[in-house]
């Protein structure tokens, strides 16, 4: 997979296969995407999957080629995880928790072999402990925070907190516009309640809608 060098404008030099890429996006799976929004308004945060623009700049900043254990949580129908995987040891640990059946479904076809929970992320803890994990390395995140109430998005944090060990990294996003919503604004708050370090990429365009990337260290 070729690797975008970015001027800040947001289009780097792997461009023209981002629009290719968010083409097949929005025009082979979007149609799944829309039905199960439709479904769960509250639980899913997009009409459309998100791009190898994003999925690059989600997983850059991660030290995965040493990671022993790796956590994604909402990982949808697996736009991240398809390039997470590539990038770790063969030794490394990497269990999916999804919440949205129909989401689970499409990752067993899709990633075969990967552990994958069809549960929601308030039970992190009990899922390592199932996988024997201690403590993970990296966790990356697609939920839709800013659907979420405050409650519910402490709750999800501190559950995401007390499985990542100390130092450990955490990414997630934010779609821009949608993330001057009070919630969205709140959200960003709680991680910095959260965690130690908290920054906030460029805008990746190549994304629909485009958005940026919330990089945190335990």
């Amino acid at each position: 997979m070729p690797i975008s060098h970015n001027d800040g404008s947001g289009f780097g030099s792997g461009a023209n296969g981002d629009l290719q890429s968010l083409i097949r996006n929005v025009s082979t799976r979007s149609v799944f995407f829309l039905q199960q929004y439709l479904l769960r308004p509250g639980l899913i945060g997009s009409v459309a999957p998100s791009s190898q623009a994003l999925a690059r700049e989600m997983l850059d900043w991660l030290e995965l080629g040493s990671a022993q254990a790796v956590l994604e949580v909402g990982p949808g129908t697996g736009a991240f995880t398809k390039a997470l995987l590539p990038r770790l040891s063969k030794d490394c640990r990497v269990v999916l928790i999804e919440l949205n059946a129909d989401f689970a479904a499409t990752l067993r076809r899709n990633f075969p072999g990967v552990k994958i929970y069809n549960e929601s992320v308030a039970h992190a803890r009990s899922i390592c402990d199932r996988e024997g994990i201690a403590a993970v390395d990296c966790i990356v995140s697609g939920l839709p925070w800013a659907s979420f109430p405050q409650p519910l998005q402490k709750s999800c944090l501190a559950a995401i907190a007390g499985v990542l060990r100390p130092g450990g990294q955490f990414v997630t996003f934010a779609y821009r516009g949608v993330d001057m919503l009070p919630r969205a604004r709140r959200f960003r708050d709680n991680l910095d309640r959260c965690f130690r370090e908290v920054t906030t990429s460029r805008t990746v365009h190549w994304n629909l809608p485009p958005a940026a990337v919330y990089r945190c260290r335990l």
